[in-house]
């Protein structure tokens, strides 16, 4: 069973998700604030966490800096009031894993923290893969059959990217935010080239496929075997 921190400092919405969580099979550890997290975490195991932005004594931005300092690689989800892409690049550039935006949607919630503890896995693993299909993260390498592609860094980390979180639309400016540097001068474009590079490598692929999603972004899709 997997151990998932609720940091919020709302004792309702902590007590609602710690409920969701327990009902969905997970063991929630309820944290009050970033400071009682880290107490908590000095004498149990967490496998993810769930934290809240605005809260007393250690916000949630303060938070994850704190914990990507000590070099902790725990899956963390950014749940939060605050929307804007501003709010969004400081989280990510703070360290968080991934961002929701309150009121959460239950259903939304669960499928990101099952894809961010299967992107955990891989990640701790250095490999991931899809069909036949296996990608090596020390190497930048994908190897289909016999065939192995020596990728550049970007499209080896764009394509790690959405095949661990098959079928899920991301827009441009999300793979912006997330696989280039806050602040280059580079424009959401240029994913567009990256992903046609990558279509263009891997058009005879037969275990996946980038499939664009018209007025949204991208998303990768694994193919049906073929009988």
């Amino acid at each position: 069973m997997f151990r998932i921190m609720v940091v919020e400092d709302d004792k309702n919405t902590r007590k609602l998700m710690c409920t969701v969580l327990s009902q969905h099979g997970y063991e929630p550890i309820p944290a009050v604030d970033g400071l009682d997290a880290f107490e908590v975490m000095e004498k149990q195991h967490v496998d993810l966490i769930l934290l809240d932005v605005m809260m007393p004594r250690m916000d949630g931005y303060e938070f994850v800096r704190t914990l990507r300092a000590i070099n902790s690689n725990i899956p963390v989800l950014m749940v939060t009031a605050r929307e804007t892409p501003a709010d969004k690049i400081a989280g990510f550039k703070a360290g968080t894993d991934d961002y929701m935006v309150k009121p959460v949607d239950d259903e939304e919630m669960l499928l990101r923290i099952s894809a961010l503890l299967r992107r955990s896995n891989i990640a701790n693993e250095h490999r991931l893969v899809a069909g036949g299909t296996v990608l090596d993260y020390d190497s930048l390498t994908v190897t289909c059959g016999d065939k192995v592609y020596e990728l550049p860094n970007k499209e080896f980390m764009l394509l790690f990217k959405l095949l661990s979180y098959q079928n899920k639309i991301f827009t441009r400016r999300q793979l912006m935010d997330e696989l280039w540097d806050i602040a280059t001068e580079s424009e959401e474009r240029t994913i567009d080239v990256h992903i046609n590079r990558l279509r263009e490598r891997f058009r005879d692929n037969e275990d996946f496929e980038i499939v664009t999603v018209r007025g949204l972004g991208y998303k990768a899709v694994l193919k049906q075997p073929r009988e």
